[in-house]
């Protein structure tokens, strides 16, 4: 393999990782609001929070290019903080990957909640634990297996983003050029043999991810039996 496929992976698991982590802590009150929440307004945020799944990554990345454009007053804001452009760096792929990959997130935590019911939170608050204590102690470890599949699932996405990525970040080497993108110009190139590996890479790192979460799922079952 050669330099710049390992540069392509180690940014691609950066990001990846960067997102998991921080789409599980970012997604947990929106997850917690939309189990418990009997407000009219539950459907219309439950449907934006997924709109990422149905929605073409090329039309959500075309709109996050127009948010991070320095004339924007998003990318304008970042280009006066830092000096640097939104638009085609790392903290602009963050960013977008943080927005399609949030259903990945939230859904399985939302599940969660929503199987953990009321009658634990009940039950703690009637032994004197705050709202806060009883999610820290009781919610969050029923709700693991939740946790575990918003994990893998966001990592695994994360790793075979293609059409937001390439749209916000374009194919800078060592900066934003994931092995999604490094497969597509190896394609264009019609060097089909650097295409198969990277393809491969891609394949067995998805497998095994997934594969993790099934057996982990598993082994917790056989724990509770």
């Amino acid at each position: 393999m050669s330099g710049i496929d390992l540069q392509s992976l180690g940014l691609t698991l950066r990001l990846a990782a960067l997102v998991t982590v921080t789409l599980l802590v970012l997604a947990t009150p929106l997850a917690w609001w939309l189990a418990r929440s009997r407000s009219r307004a539950t459907p219309v945020v439950e449907a934006l929070t997924a709109l990422p799944l149905v929605l073409p990554p090329t039309v959500i990345g075309f709109y996050l290019l127009l948010a991070f454009a320095p004339i924007a007053p998003m990318g304008r804001f970042w280009m006066d903080l830092t000096g640097r452009p939104l638009a085609f760096s790392f903290t602009g792929l963050f960013l977008a990957s943080l927005i399609y990959s949030l259903p990945f997130a939230v859904q399985p935590m939302q599940a969660a909640f929503t199987l953990l019911g009321r009658a634990p939170l009940d039950a703690a608050a009637s032994l004197g634990a705050r709202p806060i204590d009883a999610f820290l102690t009781v919610a969050l470890p029923l709700s693991a297996r939740g946790y575990l599949t918003a994990a893998v699932l966001t990592f695994a996405h994360t790793l075979g983003e293609f059409g937001v990525v390439l749209m916000v970040g374009g194919n800078i080497p060592g900066q934003t050029r994931l092995i999604s993108v490094a497969l597509y110009e190896e394609v264009e190139r019609m060097d089909y043999g650097a295409a198969h590996r990277l393809s491969a890479l891609l394949l067995v790192l998805s497998f095994a991810t997934l594969l993790a979460l099934y057996l982990l799922n598993r082994r917790s079952r056989d724990v509770r039996r």
